[in-house]
């Protein structure tokens, strides 16, 4: 039999086959807060309780077509950088059926976190309430903007705290913490990034002799306006070459 027969004669019904979905963590900063924009469930399963954006997977689609395509219809973006986080595929994650998520994360610096909260898709802000420190993993929360915890839908609390994980686990190494920024800032704004996504407060002498010994800052040559103290000096990112 060549190829060609067997495909010919293959029945794509003859194995159970799961639902792909994805889910997009998109993650900002609020009043120093790591924070994430939620969605409130309006049928079952789960209704009245909050759930990261996301969707199924058309037959013809790809993983990160489908993710843009969230992105744009379920948050009002046309456009971010997003990343694949980790595949979630318990088997008792959706009580629908068999369902298997590809989480994606991205980075909103503050104009297009509060875009999207103004997008008219229904999207609220909730700050994430980590209880562990560094990379001990563990489970998250998700409060409201009056610090009361948000009920969270199907397994979408682990996917939050892998974030958080993933974001820790690359801050030293990578350029995760600039995508939160505006294309110029000071080393205040760094700092209070870090600080927020390692959920505790930084040594400001050390952290700014760190990050400027790093290579990667490039002085714009110049400061903030706006301010009633002396400017600080803005910069910029400098990928390395």
């Amino acid at each position: 039999m060549t190829e060609s027969e067997f495909l010919a004669g293959y029945d794509p019904a003859a194995f159970e086959r799961p639902a792909l979905a994805v889910d997009l963590v998109l993650l900002g900063l609020r009043a120093g807060r790591l924070t994430a924009l939620l969605a409130e469930r309006r049928q079952h399963p789960y209704a009245g309780r909050w759930a990261l954006p996301g969707g199924f997977v058309g037959i013809a689609e790809t993983l990160d077509a489908a993710a843009e395509r969230v992105l744009r219809e379920k948050a009002g973006i046309a456009r971010a950088r997003l990343e694949q986080l980790y595949t979630f595929g318990a088997l008792d994650r959706d009580p629908r059926m068999r369902i298997v998520s590809v989480a994606y994360l991205a980075l909103l610096p503050e104009p297009a976190f509060a875009a999207a909260l103004d997008s008219g898709k229904g999207l609220a802000a909730a700050t994430l309430a980590v209880p562990w420190a560094g990379e001990a993993g563990g489970p998250v929360s998700a409060l409201s903007e009056r610090g009361e915890p948000r009920a969270l839908a199907f397994d979408h609390a682990d996917i939050l705290a892998l974030a958080v994980l993933r974001l820790r686990g690359k801050l030293d190494y990578s350029d995760v913490a600039f995508a939160l920024l505006p294309e110029h800032f000071t080393l205040r704004q760094l700092q209070d990034v870090h600080a927020a996504i390692l959920g505790t407060p930084l040594n400001k002498p050390a952290f700014r002799r760190r990050m400027l010994d790093r290579g990667w800052l490039e002085p714009t040559g110049a400061r903030e306006a706006g301010t009633a103290f002396r400017p600080a000096e803005l910069y910029r990112f400098r990928p390395s070459r």
